[in-house]
């Protein structure tokens, strides 16, 4: 994403979330804990602003995405977004449906590694949002679940159709996606949801040792990565392997590469700059 901004200004409070940015780290917390995080149409909007702000500043270089209280993200409002969805016509359906769309692009396409912390129900769009993550640490009360053929909806909702069968393979991503049955965390790890199962009560805290890790990383370079994993996923090798090796001449021209190469010399520490 452009770095380059117009006349608006840096958004100050974020209504709808709780962020906290410290040494390069991002913590967005969903903070509706008497509604199980349940989602807004604000929710969905701050999501999909902050990641454009945060992709255009620069300044973060991993983000935690957690949840408050007993679980990570029940998915949409039943009042809020449900009910009043049925009385709107296709083009604010459209309109809805495309926001909440954008969120997980926003998710997979900013410029920094995203690790969702997942406790209890991850549900619906919370579900999703787990998903478009690039790293799932959860505790073992961890429950995933996409409803939406419940709800008499498509399974296929906010991306979920492309993004599943990629991590979990097509047979699961079907019975997860028809059926709409719970996958606690046992088998979310056996199956690949789970990037990384935490001791009980340590998944917000693993959550940032991982994010911690990435971001004392080349920021660069997982950058570049997390591109060229989202872009090849539908390449053919021919054109996988032409844009890797133009991805890595730039690489090899950074100051990072270069840095590596003086550390290994002076056998110390790369000090990597994200350049």
């Amino acid at each position: 994403m452009s770095p380059f901004t117009g006349s608006a200004t840096r958004t100050a409070d974020w209504e709808h979330l709780r962020v906290r940015i410290a040494d390069g780290v991002a913590t967005v917390t969903l903070a509706r804990p008497e509604k199980l995080n349940a989602l807004t149409f604000g929710a969905y909007a701050d999501l999909r602003d902050l990641l454009a702000e945060l992709s255009r500043e620069r300044a973060v270089r991993a983000l935690v995405l957690a949840g408050e209280g007993r679980g990570f993200c029940s998915g949409g409002d039943v009042d809020e977004i449900i009910g009043a969805t049925l009385a709107m016509d296709t083009a604010q359906l459209l309109d809805f449906n495309r926001m909440t769309g954008q969120v997980v692009r926003a998710i997979r396409e900013c410029p920094f590694p995203v690790v969702a912390a997942v406790h209890g129900v991850a549900a619906g769009a919370g579900a999703v949002l787990a998903l478009a993550a690039d790293f799932r640490v959860a505790d073992p009360s961890a429950r995933f679940a996409f409803l939406f053929t419940r709800v008499g909806l498509s399974g296929g909702d906010m991306g979920a159709a492309y993004l599943l069968p990629r991590v979990v393979g097509l047979g699961h991503a079907t019975r997860l996606l028809m059926l709409g049955d719970p996958v606690r965390a046992p088998e979310a790890e056996r199956i690949g949801l789970v990037s990384e199962l935490a001791e009980e009560g340590r998944a917000d805290e693993a959550a940032a040792e991982l994010a911690r890790r990435l971001a004392d990383g080349p920021a660069l370079a997982h950058a570049q990565t997390k591109a060229l994993l989202t872009a090849e996923l539908d390449m053919p090798l021919a054109a996988s392997v032409e844009l890797d090796a133009s991805t890595q001449a730039l690489l090899m021209n950074g100051e990072d590469y270069a840095e590596f190469h003086a550390a290994f010399t002076e056998k110390r520490p790369p000090k990597w700059q994200g350049r």
